[in-house]
């Protein structure tokens, strides 16, 4: 994957013909004066019209400048690793700060710390700054791993000026990263980490050289962690709108990508643009999972059609009171009523300044020009298509435990033990003659909507999902069309 470009969204204001580029520049217009101005106060320059333009000339607002923080064990240092180079973003960790044989303060600290082992905060602090001074650093951005480790160095870098643009806090309960620690293994020639059962090297040679690092037995693990949660509690007070806390607990893929989506991430601003994505498919085609990403990454509202009725009813509004009698029928609620509902939620503040992304409506020619007509078209539309014999496959093995309601799927997510497997139970709504009713009806409308949305974007959406997260990306980040339909 690649690192995705800041995201511009059209002003809905009637202008004259864009020359080209200009959509891009203005859309990046109040970011680059945003960062200018925090340069400005933080360095405060004797001579502020030198500063700004040499900040300028630099153009790397948008390069990463990400701090990784969590517990021994965590996977921190990987996933940094794998942020480092999806990123092309320099690594920095204080074992290659130290190492580097860079100018005189690099040559002094790597002395000092082979003597005693140990380096004070000041000369560390100096290193850093040093290190970050640099081209690569300057030109691609950089990722701390584990750094700042106390508050002391924490304050230290916000007084130089050093502003990371992503906190990420990796959190995992104590016996499971004592756990994960034993069975830690390092290549002394690459300095990959691998692990004898989470992730062992298929390669023969590496799994000959891997070596046991020094101070990972239980003891010395549980010493750290006392030490590391002493520090961590005074660390995040100094990043509290940045901090991002993610699970360690769970594959290494899965916490690289969160982390990945949200780095990707810009932090919203009072820029005038409102973001409107429809993202149509038939049910299993995973429209939900990419509006959650979308809402995730971008701060947008995500609008279920369907959950959005559930909760009308369950609020006991006057709409809600319409709609109950066709759920307890369960007959299809009239196009006339759910629109209404769907105005009511578009209309709030939260929609209007950071944007939607919808899904589970419009389903049929009828409901988009119904959409169209009240105000609220989409200004970005996807389609995702997947073959019914997937379709199949995600839903049919679809299982719900009636104990504890936790979900299950037969072959992605199979129940732990027999005996709960004994107990799940099927939706009747995921029976393969629903889900094909279902698919006929949604293809024999998608027709006449993708012709109503012509400048939609089709997609395949049989492939991993965040491949899907891609390519809808992708389409969001291009101009916008000045109109569409």
């Amino acid at each position: 994957m690649s690192p995705s470009p800041r995201v511009g969204f059209e002003l809905n204001l009637p202008l004259p013909p864009p020359t080209p580029g200009s959509e891009e520049l203005c859309a990046g217009a109040p970011r680059m004066g945003e960062a200018m101005l925090e340069q400005l106060l933080i360095h405060q320059p004797k001579e502020p019209i030198s500063f700004m333009i040499e900040h300028l000339q630099r153009n790397n607002d948008h390069v990463p400048k990400i701090v990784i923080l969590g517990p021994p064990a965590s996977g921190k240092t990987t996933i940094a690793m794998w942020l480092s180079k999806h990123l092309n973003s320099s690594l920095l960790t204080r074992d290659n700060l130290i190492a580097r044989q860079f100018p005189h303060v690099a040559f002094e600290a790597s002395k000092h710390y082979q003597r005693i082992k140990m380096i004070s905060n000041t000369l560390f602090i100096q290193l850093l700054q040093e290190r970050l001074g640099e081209e690569d650093c300057i030109r691609r951005g950089w990722i701390l791993d584990g750094i700042p480790e106390t508050r002391e160095q924490a304050l230290m870098i916000q007084s130089l000026g050093l502003i990371p643009k992503h906190i990420i806090m990796l959190k995992a309960p104590d016996t499971v990263l004592i756990e994960r620690n034993l069975g830690k293994r390092i290549d002394p020639q690459t300095g990959e980490i691998y692990h004898t059962t989470f992730d062992w090297p298929s390669d023969p040679d590496v799994q000959n050289r891997l070596v046991e690092p020094a101070g990972i037995s239980e003891l010395e693990t549980a010493q750290k962690l006392l030490d590391y949660h002493r520090n961590i509690i005074r660390i995040l007070p100094s990043y509290p709108k940045i901090l991002k806390t993610i699970s360690a607990d769970q594959p290494c893929v899965d916490v690289f990508y969160q982390a990945l989506t949200y780095v990707q991430s810009n932090h919203r601003t009072n820029a005038p643009f409102t973001p409107r994505v429809l993202l149509c498919g038939p049910q299993g085609s995973g429209k939900s999972l990419q509006a959650a990403l979308l809402a995730q990454k971008y701060g947008l509202v995500n609008v279920c059609c369907g959950q959005l009725l559930k909760e009308t009813v369950a609020d006991k509004s006057s709409f809600g009171e319409l709609i109950e009698p066709f759920f307890e029928k369960k007959v299809t609620v009239p196009d006339s009523i759910i629109i209404k509902v769907l105005v009511q939620r578009l209309e709030k503040q939260d929609c209007v300044q950071k944007g939607w992304v919808l899904h589970g409506f419009p389903r049929d020619l009828d409901q988009a020009q119904m959409l169209k007509k009240v105000g609220f078209s989409p200004n970005r539309v996807f389609f995702l298509n997947v073959p019914l014999d997937s379709i199949i496959e995600r839903l049919t093995l679809r299982r719900t435990d009636p104990v504890t309601g936790e979900r299950f799927h037969l072959m992605y997510k199979p129940p732990p033990t027999m005996e709960i497997q004994a107990r799940l139970l099927q939706n009747p709504k995921d029976s393969e003659e629903q889900i094909k009713l279902e698919m006929d009806l949604f293809y024999r409308n998608s027709a006449e909507l993708e012709q109503f949305y012509r400048q939609a974007i089709i997609l395949n959406g049989d492939q991993d999902p965040y491949t899907v997260f891609e390519y809808i990306e992708s389409g969001i980040i291009n101009p916008l069309p000045t109109k569409v339909s």
